[in-house]
């Protein structure tokens, strides 16, 4: 690769490369590389397949599993927490991912959970590797601009949405420590190479996307506290920004799935002596669960937090107690839907950095899709490089680059209006739907909407196959 490849590349990189007789391999160091970044990563990736023959050993791309030190730290049952590590020793960037899977919030329910979802609440049958996907992939095809950074995947096994810190007792029986497990986690990864970090980006999916919201200043505050000041701290939060909106038919609060979103909370909040921001608990005294809701608890953030959420997100939709199977939607369920989407767009409107499809879908960026979607041509990982860049800029006091959007939202009023949408699939049948499927499967009618629209049905059917 001749010097020539390298004429416009800010050349503070330092390679560290050196080949061993026992085959070690030391990676490079390209941390510094900001601007050109697509077109490194190529040459590099290049050079690694072109040396691959050269080395004996399998490329290992596994997460593996450890256990936390501080042991009083557990899982629901007592078990110990841990999380899964893949370290890139040629990085200063950090990825520590919250896993989601919903929650449960007295005894009866939690017992129930324990039955059926146990992996959700104890360690004992966890794997010891985890091969990442999505942005938690090594492979640059999958993961643009993150395959190399440090892969932490803490598995979600506290059922309290990342919130609590309460020992397992007598009456509850039940630990509800998500909270701690975090701290935990962070302050066992200072000394396998965190210490070193430019970048901690805290992200999660669902129940993991709430509590990134929810613990994404404790983490800077603590690696602060422990004196790590040079660190940046972001927070990533994908499909973890819920509504407490009113159901559209209200039921007991039986189960988390029946319980309206608010109920829930309230509810949980205090059986896992749930804990909240501080700034956030200042403004919401008496009324803490507030901070579980995204558009409450986000003003009160002090660290960069990028969103990513589906307009028409199925968890919220099935908690506000809208089925989409079996049975067409009815009339009043379809403007439900589409009310949703607005509700949502509004509450999104004042966040900087944001990825907003029309979608109806749950969770992203751990999915192999999540490269596929767009808004407004723009992609997810092109957005997050664009944030990226902006925060070094600015703190660089460099404008931020053109071209390069961070706040992007669908303006199309329903679900899979944006043709870039994943697939849709019949939840009986497993069968993908197109769009206008999809649509009549929801009750649209397509002829009436083209009278209201004053259009002819078939130019309304080409605007919708098509996503306009």
């Amino acid at each position: 690769m001749g010097n020539g490849h390298f004429k416009n590349q800010r050349m503070d990189i330092f390679f560290l490369y050196k080949l061993k007789k026992g085959g070690s391999l030391f990676p490079l160091d390209f941390t510094a590389v900001e601007e050109n970044m697509d077109n490194f990563m190529t040459q590099v990736k290049n050079l690694a397949q072109s040396l691959y023959p050269c080395s004996a050993q399998k490329l290992d791309y596994d997460m593996k599993l450890n256990f936390l030190e501080n042991t009083s730290v557990t899982c629901n049952d007592g078990s110990p927490a841990g999380y899964y590590l893949k370290e890139s020793r040629g990085s200063r960037r950090w990825l520590i991912f919250l896993e989601g899977g919903w929650y449960c919030f007295n005894k009866e329910n939690c017992d129930s959970r324990y039955e059926t979802m146990r992996r959700l609440m104890s360690s004992s049958k966890w794997a010891q590797t985890k091969t990442g996907t999505g942005i938690l992939s090594p492979l640059p095809e999958e993961n643009p601009h993150w395959w190399n950074a440090n892969m932490v995947f803490i598995p979600y096994c506290s059922s309290d949405v990342w919130s609590g810190a309460t020992a397992k007792t007598e009456q509850s029986g039940y630990a509800f420590m998500g909270s701690l497990i975090i701290q935990e986690v962070v302050k066992d990864l200072l000394n396998k190479g965190l210490d070193n970090a430019k970048v901690l980006l805290l992200a999660g999916s669902s129940a993991g996307g709430t509590g990134v919201l929810l613990n994404v200043d404790h983490v800077a505050e603590l690696l602060e506290g422990l004196g790590h000041t040079g660190i940046q701290v972001r927070g990533l939060s994908d499909s973890g920004w819920f509504l407490d909106n009113k159901q559209y038919h209200c039921t007991d609060c039986v189960d988390t799935v029946s319980c309206a979103p608010t109920e829930t909370i309230k509810r949980g909040i205090k059986y896992w002596g749930g804990v909240v921001p501080e700034r956030c608990r200042q403004a919401h005294q008496g009324e803490e669960w507030n901070c579980f809701f995204g558009y409450r608890v986000f003003p009160s953030i002090k660290s960069p937090v990028f969103v990513v959420q589906w307009l028409f997100d199925e968890a919220q939709l099935t908690v506000d107690n809208i089925q989409l199977t079996g049975q067409p939607v009815q009339e009043g369920q379809w403007r439900y839907i589409q009310n949703l989407g607005i509700e949502l767009r509004n509450t999104l409107k004042d966040v900087p950095a944001m990825f907003a499809p029309a979608c109806l879908a749950h969770e992203v960026i751990t999915r192999n899709y999540w490269i596929d979607v767009q808004v407004k041509g723009t992609s997810l990982p092109r957005a997050l490089h664009c944030w990226d860049r902006s925060l070094h800029d600015n703190r660089n006091n460099k404008a931020p680059p053109k071209g390069c959007p961070v706040h992007l939202i669908d303006s199309c009023p329903w679900p899979h209006c944006n043709p870039t949408c994943p697939t849709i699939r019949d939840q009986f049948t497993g069968q993908e739907m197109n769009v206008i499927q999809f649509l009549m499967h929801m009750g649209f009618d397509v002829q009436r909407m083209a009278q209201q629209q004053g259009m002819d049905p078939s130019k309304l059917l080409g605007m919708l196959s098509s996503g306009s």
